[in-house]
């Protein structure tokens, strides 16, 4: 196959790239699973922007703080000077935030001196990606291919011409591309315990290995405070940010509170892992005691609903929480333009690493640092665009790729417990 720009995952830093891209440039989009079983869809707590000029010492400072003075200064920049762009842009595509009369409503969460989070009740990133999956769809000049897996990179010298790709089936395919975009997710399907989907399991990083792609920081891996905990095994289901950011307080067994819940994520999560060592439980409790129980049901009707079901109503009850493993703050190393150290390579969105959060993230950065830097590798891509001057496809031996999603993950792994001893 042949394409002048292909993209590898249809989460929002995928299909924001593809909007941003000439309509007469051919785009191949291919995602593992279906196109709505990304994580962008699960982000439930809302997306940051600067509402004036005067929040923006206090959002730097805010991000800077959250990511332990780590983060890379000029990227926090960039960020949150195109918040208000790429609102104006998610609107255009029918997102609906909630609002406040003619203006938006800001919600508030960990970490954070002052309200500044839009969101559309407890699924923002649905709300956002399904309009923006919507939109990508009616292009005539991009296609969609559902339940095909990138299991290597075709690289010559250090420029990258395309990928090899498996459908659903197995087979094996070519596909040669000008230029690539990696936005492949984050890393949560090599954890037992995460929020995230079961097929995300760090790909591109694994071929970055492979090829010698300059990684940053792969060792930051955030653990997200606040999950539902069951017995059940396989994807646990995040309990916002927001929800302490309204009021919920975390309880240990004795109904007692124990530690700041607005503080950021890995110092919350550390303390809940603290109190459970202390009581030699396997969880804490969360309560929404302080939060009316109209607010529950208009602000978290699908955190609500879920609760139901596994048995607790969070309008009189405490519910038991526990941390996870929940994004990737490392990464494909990248410019301020999403470009990475090889040749007609991009990455964007969780696969990439441009600095934005330093050591954790700050709540409900992620989608917008998605969004501001998937339109930047677009921009950069057309900017001094070059066709390939590749004209013949790679032979594929089936052979080598039998064990390749074991050897990967085994990669990946091992790379990461690398990195983490390094730092210690």
């Amino acid at each position: 196959m042949k394409t002048d720009i292909l993209i590898v995952g249809c989460g929002v830093s995928g299909l924001y790239c593809a909007l941003n891209l000439p309509r007469n440039k051919k785009i191949l989009i291919i995602t593992k699973s279906a196109a709505e079983n990304s994580d962008s869809f699960l982000a439930q707590g809302g997306i940051c922007v600067l509402k004036d000029d005067s929040d923006y010492d206090a959002f730097f400072e805010d991000t800077m703080r959250a990511g332990h003075y780590e983060n890379n200064r000029q990227s926090v920049d960039i960020m949150i000077r195109s918040s208000r762009e790429v609102i104006a842009d998610l609107v255009a595509c029918g997102a609906r935030f909630e609002k406040d009369g003619d203006g938006f409503a800001y919600t508030k969460e960990g970490a954070h001196s002052a309200p500044r989070i839009l969101f559309h009740e407890d699924e923002t990133g649905k709300e956002i990606t399904s309009h923006l999956l919507e939109t990508v769809r009616k292009l005539d000049n991009v296609t969609i291919l559902e339940y095909h897996t990138m299991v290597d990179l075709i690289v010559e010298g250090n420029t990258c011409y395309g990928i090899v790709m498996q459908d659903k089936a197995g087979g094996l395919c070519s596909v040669q591309a000008d230029y690539t975009v990696l936005a492949t997710g984050g890393i949560g399907g090599l954890y037992e315990h995460s929020t995230n989907y079961r097929h995300l399991t760090g790909d591109a990083i694994a071929l970055s290995l492979k090829y010698g792609i300059d990684l940053q920081h792969i060792d930051y891996i955030q653990i997200h405070p606040t999950t539902l905990y069951t017995k059940e095994k396989g994807r646990e289901f995040l309990i916002s940010e927001s929800v302490r950011g309204e009021g919920a307080i975390l309880l240990n067994s004795k109904g007692e509170r124990f530690t700041d819940e607005l503080q950021p994520r890995d110092v919350v999560a550390n303390a809940i892992f603290a109190e459970m060592k202390r009581e030699g439980s396997q969880h804490v409790w969360l309560s929404l005691e302080r939060i009316p129980a109209r607010e529950i049901r208009s602000h978290f009707p699908h955190i609500y609903q879920r609760c139901l079901e596994e048995g607790y109503d969070i309008t009189k009850e405490p519910i038991p929480v526990v941390p996870s493993q929940h994004y990737f703050m490392g990464g494909v190393d990248v410019n301020a333009y999403s470009k990475t150290s090889m040749e007609r390579l991009y990455a964007v969105g969780e696969t990439a690493c441009n600095g934005v959060h330093g050591r954790n993230r700050l709540a409900s950065n992620s989608l917008l640092e998605s969004l501001v830097f998937a339109k930047r590798a677009a921009w950069d891509i057309m900017k001094d665009y070059k066709n390939s001057d590749r004209t013949d496809a790679p032979a594929v031996d089936p052979k080598q790729y039998e064990n390749y999603t074991e050897e990967y993950k085994k990669a990946v792994l091992a790379a990461i417990e690398k990195e983490r001893l390094s730092h210690e």
